[in-house]
């Protein structure tokens, strides 16, 4: 297994350089300019040249590339042009956020998705089934920034149950860490519950079909045993695969998400670096997220041979 992680890890390797260095280019190709982040729009255009040039804006982009990624292989992201707040430190805080949000969101998609499209499956062509599939397909249809307001004005506005916005750290308080993160984590979720229990239904229809299910009820074996047993077994990898697929759609969604409950995550860092014009958390945390995103796909190679002992790493 350590193998294959390694030759995974040498052939991924160039693909986060390379996205990095996209990443890094297009940001800087942003309308603005940073200098002003630092002097404010009074400085004049003497001074924001010096300063351009001591920071090393006018050098070409391979060249503060180059420089950049030499300093970030040591831990050094550099410093906000905001708040002067190392973005080592920024991510130290705000990786945990996003990293709850999405892990949230991934159990809410199984512990939901999963049963829902069992029954789905096992009640084809029944009303159960047509209201399971018209669910699926309005949360895929769902924007995130529709189902957070629409969450926020339900549980919050109306009803008072759960607090509108905001983040209290799970160590600190996990009773308002909970009622803080339900409905962010269910507003990045919606889609991928959706998704994962449209591809759960399809799954488990097709492997019911199977010779060994009719040979299994065939000798007995009681309902709960084939359903569960044989048949979500061998249902799990096409769900494991959607699940994976849609890391980066999550994240994505956990951009809008922290931005709409003001959670202090990695997405609300690089909506407000990109707004403030302040590039190193921006780069940093994306960074991050295809770091992330390329571990999750290595982890989802490994969960195949777990689920399946015939996939040979």
């Amino acid at each position: 297994m350590m193998k294959h992680i390694m030759r995974s890890g040498i052939y991924l390797l160039p693909i986060a350089l390379m996205t990095s260095f996209l990443v890094f280019s297009m940001l800087l190709l942003l309308p603005g300019d940073p200098t002003i982040a630092l002097l404010g729009e009074r400085a004049t255009l003497e001074e924001r040249e010096a300063l351009r040039i001591k920071m090393g804006f006018d050098d070409p982009i391979p060249l503060q590339y180059a420089r950049w990624m030499e300093k970030t292989v040591t831990g050094d992201f550099g410093r906000s042009l905001r708040t002067q707040e190392p973005v080592a430190d920024m991510l130290a805080t705000r990786i945990p956020v996003t990293l709850e949000l999405t892990l949230l969101a991934v159990l809410l998609s199984v512990v939901i998705g999963v049963p829902g499209g069992i029954l789905a499956a096992l009640k084809r062509n029944t009303w159960t089934d047509f209201i399971i599939s018209f669910l699926s397909m309005g949360g895929m249809a769902l924007p995130y920034f529709w189902a957070g307001i629409l969450l926020i004005r339900l549980f919050s506005l109306q009803l008072g149950w759960l607090p509108p916005s905001g983040y209290v750290p799970f160590f600190q308080d996990p009773v308002q860490n909970v009622k803080l993160m339900i409905m962010p984590s269910l507003t990045v979720g919606v889609s991928l519950i959706a998704l994962v229990m449209r591809q759960t239904r399809t799954s488990m229809l097709e492997v019911m079909s199977q010779d060994y299910i009719r040979t299994a009820r065939a000798k007995g074996v009681s309902h709960t045993r084939v359903v569960f047993r044989h048949a979500l077994h061998n249902a799990m990898i096409p769900i494991v695969t959607v699940i994976g697929l849609q890391m980066g759609a999550l994240v994505s969604g956990a951009v809008v998400t922290e931005t709409i409950f003001s959670l202090p995550g990695l997405g609300r860092m690089i909506v407000e670096g990109i707004f403030e014009r302040d590039l190193a958390p921006v780069q940093a945390g994306i960074l991050v997220i295809v770091i992330g995103v390329i571990l999750v796909n290595m982890l989802t190679d490994l969960t195949y041979a777990v689920l399946d002992r015939r996939i040979k790493l």
